[in-house]
């Protein structure tokens, strides 16, 4: 009976600099919706996905889109890539789901995991360079490097450790659920991509995160390993039944469909210095000097709307696309010919577009009362019923040309902002508090304010530029 590989990695994780790695972390999702440049480029994916990374991302993906990023979820300054799982839901005893949050975004690993018979030499993955892990389609354990190179931890920070499953862990976990997903490491040296998204890499022949490269794919690429982490405590006193209630967006209930997407967007130089120079056996990036990082500011606020009409979120009768529950033990299939949306559409704004009924228009998201400085100092108002028209007319009528919103009841009002600033590039992220008077509308968060400015000739939506998604 072959060891399951995650008990060995987790030893050998921490044996000599020889397998040093460092962490990015990503603070949020970028965009939540039926996006997958990989399997479906240019159409609406066949289910829900979260994005984490540089807001280049589309349904159509080229190394260059990356690389026009305005904003990261991620940390790296350096990496622009994009990194993709499947979206996560509860599923509840009257048929209905709802999204499990998730904790955070992920957290990516790079791992320096040296071929043994080899000089050792571990390269970064080339521009344009992309792939998957895992497949949608299971739904039982296969007992190959590939299967357990997925699993999930339980979390229980308060009480004693349990085993990795390769499925969904049929107990409640007091600290959530997380999923963990390790790629393969191993390339062929030629092709960016193949037509499975697979056969272009593939794993080492002794486990899934040691040993030698086969000889069909000779070229060490630096290891990369997903852990997402989603809060299925929320949901510790809904359990029914004599099986766990969640499912993922494709129809799986066993969690063996456990797969992720990567799609390469670092500056490859910098990568690369990464790799040979960074030596930390924790992990920690601030201790990897080639690579810079963002403000949680940044991080926190960078999303891409989404363009598909449709409700991810909130209760839903069913899953988003044609998924509907497919157990196995068999493989699934795809399913289609259900009354799911196709069309992609505009990107649908977070933030209330008042262009036509007011003539202002949206100009970002800010920091606002760091050291008590107001960035508006002109009049304000506060109520329970505020909402975004109100603040503008407020502002109007006071004299003002700028309205900001903040911590869902405050409005600010100002002819100018400090171009230091200013709001940055980042839309929306950090200012999503429902306003008081409207919960369909958002008004700033605590210690964020959005901003609006009277248009001055024709309104443009967006004073800053964002990438088309």
């Amino acid at each position: 009976m072959r060891v399951p590989a995650h008990y060995i990695s987790s030893l050998i994780l921490w044996v000599g600099p020889a397998f040093a790695f460092f962490k990015v972390p990503c603070s949020t999702p970028l965009v939540i919706e039926r996006a997958d440049p990989l399997i479906s480029p240019g159409v609406a994916s066949n289910h829900v996905h979260t994005i984490m990374g540089g807001s280049g991302f589309g349904f159509t993906m080229t190394y260059n889109m990356t690389q026009a990023s305005q904003c990261n979820s991620c940390s790296a300054i350096e990496d622009k890539s994009n990194y993709w799982v499947a979206a996560l839901y509860y599923h509840a005893k009257n048929g209905s789901f709802i999204q499990v949050p998730q904790n955070g975004g992920a957290l990516i690993y790079y791992e320096q995991r040296p071929d043994p018979t080899t000089n050792g030499v571990i390269v970064a993955p080339p521009a344009g360079f992309r792939m998957i892990a895992g497949s949608p389609f299971d739904r039982q354990y296969k007992d190959t490097i590939e299967a357990d190179a997925r699993s999930f931890a339980c979390l229980n920070y308060d009480g004693p450790g349990t085993p990795q499953t390769n499925g969904f862990p049929t107990r409640n976990c007091p600290n959530g659920l997380r999923a963990q997903i390790y790629f393969p490491s191993c390339w062929d040296g030629v092709n960016l991509d193949s037509p499975d998204h697979k056969s272009h890499v593939a794993y080492p022949n002794q486990t899934y995160d040691n040993g030698p490269c086969p000889a069909t794919h000779p070229v060490r690429i630096i290891s990369i390993f997903y852990e997402v982490t989603w809060h299925t405590e929320q949901f510790a006193d809904m359990w029914y039944g004599d099986s766990q209630p969640f499912v993922f967006s494709f129809g799986d209930p066993t969690g063996y469909g456990l797969h992720g997407d990567f799609l390469n967007g670092w500056d490859i130089s910098v990568l690369q210095e990464a790799i040979d120079t960074c030596n930390d056996g924790g992990g920690d990036i601030t201790d990897c000097s080639p690579i810079h990082l963002y403000p949680d500011t940044v991080t926190d606020g960078c999303l891409l709307e989404p363009s598909i009409e449709e409700e991810t979120e909130g209760w839903l009768n069913a899953l988003p696309g044609c998924n509907p529950i497919q157990p196995g033990p068999d493989d699934a299939t795809i399913v289609t010919g259900c009354s799911a949306p196709t069309e992609i559409g505009v990107p649908q704004h977070y933030y209330t577009d008042v262009t036509s009924s007011l003539g202002w228009e949206w100009i970002g998201c800010a920091v606002d009362n760091a050291g008590g400085v107001r960035i508006l100092t002109g009049s304000s108002v506060r109520g329970t019923d505020m909402t975004v028209e109100r603040c503008i007319q407020t502002c109007k009528a006071d004299g003002y040309t700028m309205a900001g919103l903040e911590n869902s009841t405050e409005c600010y009002c100002g002819n100018s902002v400090d171009p230091a600033k200013k709001p940055t590039v980042t839309p929306m992220g950090n200012c999503l508090f429902p306003c008081s008077g409207n919960t369909g509308q958002k008004c700033g968060g605590y210690g964020f304010i959005g901003i609006y400015q009277e248009c001055t000739g024709d309104c443009h939506n967006m004073q800053y530029p964002v990438v088309p998604h």
